[in-house]
């Protein structure tokens, strides 16, 4: 089965401003993997998707500075200010068993473990203990949080998810 969920590009930072006067840029880090930037070659920037070799990366606090070929003084790089790094999803980082991306949980079908349709998972709430799926159908909503014992199963072939409702989450 297709995975009609996954995208062609993923967001793994957003280019905040120039960083010194050689032309780096100051990303602000949007994955679980800030490592990755050492790994690539190249990145993709804006809605065009417009490609850059990427010719060194380092952390600096909780963000990254990158240089890209061609832009070699900050006003190149402030031109580039609010638009997204992206990668082919192609090259996402592999994840562990029960470990999803959220585009893969986005849209996922909801049933109980006694057989009640719930809705779609509309989305991702992420509250800083674990994360909270929205679940919608026809103006109804239920949060379930993503724990193993409310989240029993997640089915990516059927497009489903099994949850087990806890007292007082319907």
């Amino acid at each position: 089965m297709t995975d009609k969920r996954s995208p062609e590009y993923l967001t793994i930072g957003r280019v905040l401003a120039p960083w010194g006067i050689k032309g780096e840029a100051k990303v602000e880090i949007i994955t679980d993997f800030p490592d990755r930037f050492a790994l690539l070659n190249r990145v993709y920037l804006g809605e065009e998707h417009l490609p850059y070799k990427l010719e060194g990366f380092r952390r600096h606090k909780q963000f990254a500075l990158l240089k890209l070929a061609g832009l070699d003084d900050p006003v190149a790089v402030s031109e580039l200010a609010g638009l997204f790094v992206e990668i082919p999803a192609a090259e996402a980082m592999p994840l562990g068993a029960d470990e999803y991306y959220e585009h893969q949980i986005i849209g996922l079908e909801v049933w109980t473990t006694e057989g009640q349709h719930l809705g779609r998972v509309r989305e991702i709430l992420f509250t800083g203990g674990n994360e909270v799926y929205v679940v919608q159908d026809k103006g109804q909503e239920v949060l379930i949080p993503a724990l193993k014992e409310t989240v029993p199963e997640i089915d990516l072939a059927k497009g489903r998810m099994i949850v087990r409702l806890l007292a007082g989450l319907v």
